[in-house]
């Protein structure tokens, strides 16, 4: 891409030294299979609150924080990815724009954009991407 130097990417994955694992669902104990119950309820709209969400499924609003970003359904850990893009640009008219233009047309979301001012005429910019929808091509 015009004006774009060496740039790197690097994969949000969490925290260091976390480990992760497949569990069947019947395996799991109840406390966290309702967590789930509950966030799915939210995600739907069907409820509005926690408190809904907890009490239509018979947990402990404990219990639902306590579980709530340990467990997300497989299908759905798959496709959200999101990835931190830094690179030093030209400062030149357009530059940027062309490298929004090429996520945008590979189906990346562009979540955030931090660019720093320019000096010496290049500048760096950082862009968060989600990149669930980009398929194969990235």
């Amino acid at each position: 891409m015009d004006g774009v130097s060496e740039g790197k990417i690097s994969l949000a994955r969490g925290y260091p030294g976390e480990r992760y694992y497949l569990v069947r669902e019947d395996i799991l104990p109840e406390a966290v299979l309702k967590t789930m119950q509950a966030k799915e309820l939210l995600a739907r709209g069907e409820v509005k609150t926690v408190h809904d969400a907890v009490e239509r499924v018979g947990l402990s609003r404990s219990a639902f924080y306590k579980y709530k970003d340990g467990i997300f359904p497989l299908t759905k850990m798959e496709r959200e990815t999101i990835v931190t893009i830094s690179m030093d640009l030209e400062h030149r008219s357009g530059v940027l724009s062309k490298v929004l233009s090429k996520i945008a047309e590979l189906n990346g979301n562009v979540l955030t954009i931090h660019q720093s001012i320019p000096l010496q005429g290049m500048a760096n910019v950082v862009l968060s991407v989600d990149t669930s929808l980009m398929g194969e091509q990235f």
